[in-house]
C-alpha cells in the first residue's frame, strides 16, 4: 500500500498513470502546499478568495489546459486534468471552483459553443487568467430546473436586450465575462459573452455563506443589458448545450472531490498515530482502525471510479449519466470522508487549524451544486430504466 504524502493509493491507482499525468499531478500538489496550505485556513475564515493565486495558476496551465495550443490550452489528457482538480481540492473545494468554472464552464462554452473568431480572442487570454469568466444559469427560482428560466433575450437590429436574475454564479462579482443563458423570443436557449460592467448588468456578492467561504460567489442582475450579435454564441440553440457544460465541470467535480477526502484521512491517520489517550495511540484501537479503513475504502472507490470516468472522456465514450453516477457517488463519500475525519480530531477539529471542518462545510455546497445527490440519481435512474421519473 502507498501512503505517501500525496495520500492513499491502496490500489495503485498511481501506476496507471502515465509519467506525464504523474508530473502535472505532483507539480500542482507541490503548488497547493507551498502556495494554499499556509493560509486557506485564514482565509476561509475571514471569507476571501486568494486572488494572488490566479496568476499563478495560470503560469501552471491550469485554466482550459486539455484544450489545443492556439487557445491556449496545452492538449493534456482528461486524466490529467482530473489530477489538477484533485490536487486543487486537496487545497480547497473554492480553490478548485474557481479553476473548474473557468475552464469546464466558461472556457468550454466558448470552445464549444462560440465562433471562430470568439475562441482566438477569448480563450487565449482566459488561459493566461486575464479575463476570468463565471457561467451565469442558475436563477432564483430555476436551480435543478434550468428549463423553467426566466431570464430573456429579446432580439433587436443590432443585437439582443437581456433582463433576468442568476444566482449563485461562481466568480460573478470578479469575474471579467459571464456566459449568461437566457431564453429567447421563440423559446430557445441561447448563450451570450457578456462583460462585466455592460450598462444594467450587476454582480453582488453573496456575504452570508457558511460554506466555500474562501471562493467568490453572487448574483447577475440583468436589466435592459444591451450587447451585439457577435456576443452570441452561435452554436448554443437549446437547453442541451448549457447542460453540456455542466457535464464537463461534472467531471471535474467527481476528481476533485477525491483530494478533499485524502486531505481528510491523511490528517485524521497522522493525527491518530499522534494523539495518546489511555497510554497509547488511538491509532492502536479497535474502533479508531475501523473508522480509518472506512475512510481509505470509500477514498479507493473514489479513485478508481474518477480513474476510469477519465479513461472513458479521453477515449469520447463516456455519457452524462455515468458523470451524474461518479459525482453523486465521488462527492458524497467525500462528505462521509471529512465527517468522519473531524470526528478522528475529536474537539480539535472544529478548528481551523486542522482541515477537515472546513473540507465538510465546503462539501456541504459540492453535494449541492451543479446537480443535487436526489437529481443525479433520478438522471441514472432515468438511463437504466428508460423512464424518467425528474418531470
Amino acid at each position: 500500500m502507498s501512503l505517501s504524502q500525496l495520500g492513499p493509493d491502496y490500489f495503485e491507482v498511481d501506476a496507471l498513470l502515465s509519467e506525464d499525468e504523474r508530473s502535472i499531478r505532483t507539480m500542482v500538489h507541490d503548488f497547493v502546499e507551498a502556495e494554499v496550505m499556509p493560509t486557506i485556513g485564514e482565509n476561509w475564515l475571514k471569507g476571501v478568495f486568494p486572488r494572488d493565486l490566479i496568476a499563478k495558476m495560470a503560469q501552471l496551465g491550469i485554466y482550459g489546459p486539455t484544450l489545443p495550443e492556439k487557445y491556449g490550452g496545452a492538449g493534456i489528457s482528461q486524466i490529467a486534468y482530473g489530477m489538477i482538480m484533485q490536487e486543487l481540492e486537496r487545497g480547497d473545494s473554492g480553490l478548485r471552483s474557481f479553476a473548474s468554472v473557468q475552464s469546464g464552464l466558461a472556457m468550454h462554452a466558448i470552445y464549444r459553443y462560440g465562433s471562430e473568431e470568439q475562441r482566438l480572442h477569448w480563450l487565449p487570454r482566459m488561459a493566461r487568467g486575464e479575463v476570468i469568466g463565471c457561467f451565469g444559469l442558475t436563477e432564483p427560482d430555476a436551480g435543478s430546473d434550468p428549463g423553467t428560466m426566466r431570464t430573456r433575450a429579446r432580439r433587436t437590429s443590432s443585437g439582443w436586450v437581456l433582463n433576468g436574475a442568476k444566482r449563485w454564479i461562481t466568480n460573478s462579482p470578479i469575474a471579467d465575462i459571464a456566459i449568461v443563458w437566457a431564453r429567447d423570443e421563440e423559446e430557445r436557449i441561447r448563450g451570450f459573452i457578456v462583460p462585466n460592467g455592460t450598462p444594467g448588468m450587476s454582480t453582488p456578492k453573496i456575504e452570508t455563506k457558511i460554506s466555500m467561504r474562501a471562493s467568490v460567489t453572487g448574483d447577475i442582475i440583468l436589466e435592459d443589458v444591451e450587447i451585439g450579435e457577435e456576443m452570441r454564441l452561435p452554436e448554443a440553440k437549446s437547453l442541451g448545450a448549457p447542460l453540456s457544460c455542466l457535464t464537463q465541470a461534472r467531471f471535474g467535480i467527481a476528481c476533485g472531490a477525491v483530494g478533499a477526502a485524502m486531505d481528510c484521512f491523511n490528517e485524521a491517520l497522522a493525527y491518530a498515530k499522534d494523539r495518546i489517550a489511555f497510554q497509547r495511540p488511538i491509532a492502536q484501537t479497535q474502533l479508531m482502525q475501523e473508522r480509518l479503513v472506512d475512510m481509505l475504502s470509500l477514498i479507493s472507490r473514489s479513485q478508481l471510479v474518477a480513474l476510469r470516468l477519465a479513461q472513458l472522456k479521453q477515449e469520447g465514450t463516456y455519457t452524462y449519466a455515468q458523470v451524474s453516477l461518479a459525482k453523486r457517488d465521488n462527492v458524497r463519500a467525500a462528505l462521509e470522508v471529512a465527517r468522519m475525519g473531524r470526528e478522528v480530531l475529536g474537539g480539535n477539529g472544529i478548528t481551523v487549524e486542522y482541515k477537515a471542518m472546513r473540507h465538510s462545510a465546503n462539501l456541504e455546497t459540492v453535494d449541492t451544486y451543479e446537480g443535487t445527490y436526489e437529481i443525479h440519481t433520478l438522471i441514472v435512474g432515468r438511463d437504466i430504466t428508460g423512464l424518467n421519473a425528474l418531470g
